[in-house]
């Protein structure tokens, strides 16, 4: 690990200030740039130093998932890591690599990544969002959000609408496994692709689990 990268796990755990998030912790900044590591692969020439930048920096500022500004929370985190970045001594053209990549990562946000580093990092932080991971951190964000696991009566939402602010479950039908077909490299899709597969076997599998069988299969 490089001066400047712990210098920059540092200072995002200060500006984190103990908040505890179950899903965005310094764990997850660690899978996030393993799962670049593995796409980078992909686009040979990216600024990796810029793109690690990006990862560290990118939930600098990680707003709750019901809060009205939530789409804030990329261009905020961006603004952060410019600002130290800057002290660093970082010219403006890298900057704007890791301030770019940072904004197009976000769901909420809605920005096309136009640079390799974005689209890197939105694959490798997507992927958070899938497999047995992915599952955990859906459950313990419903949890400290006060949703239930799923609906008992109807777990698939066959006869009511999709609510995963209610249910966790739903969530998987409403975003998760709709990822994969976001992805902008051939590895991050395969990556992606393989989760969602075992995520739909997870739900199988549960659903048999609480009686659903019989009923849903």
């Amino acid at each position: 690990m490089t001066h400047l990268v712990k210098n920059a796990r540092a200072e995002l755990v200060r500006l984190w200030a103990g908040a505890q998030d179950p899903a965005h912790d310094l764990g997850h900044i660690d899978r996030v740039w393993a799962n670049c590591q593995q796409i980078m692969a992909d686009v040979p020439g990216l600024d990796a130093d810029a793109l690690q930048m990006a990862v560290i920096f990118h939930d600098a500022v990680n707003l709750p998932k019901d809060a009205p500004n939530r789409a804030d929370a990329s261009s905020l985190s961006a603004r952060a890591a410019a600002d130290w970045l800057t002290t660093q001594g970082w010219p403006a053209p890298r900057i704007a690599i890791v301030t770019h990549a940072i904004e197009a990562h976000s769901f909420s946000a809605a920005i096309a990544p136009r640079s390799d580093e974005a689209r890197v990092l939105q694959d490798a932080d997507r992927l958070e969002a899938l497999g047995a991971i992915g599952l955990a951190r859906m459950f313990a964000v419903a949890g400290a959000m006060g949703g239930a696991l799923f609906d008992q009566d109807d777990p698939l939402a066959q006869h009511r609408p999709l609510n995963d602010r209610a249910y966790a479950l739903d969530h998987l039908e409403v975003k998760l496994f709709r990822i994969a077909e976001t992805m902008q490299t051939p590895t991050g899709r395969a990556m992606a692709e393989e989760r969602a597969e075992w995520m739909f076997s997870f739900r199988a599998r549960l659903l048999r689990e609480i009686g659903g069988a019989a009923t849903f299969f």
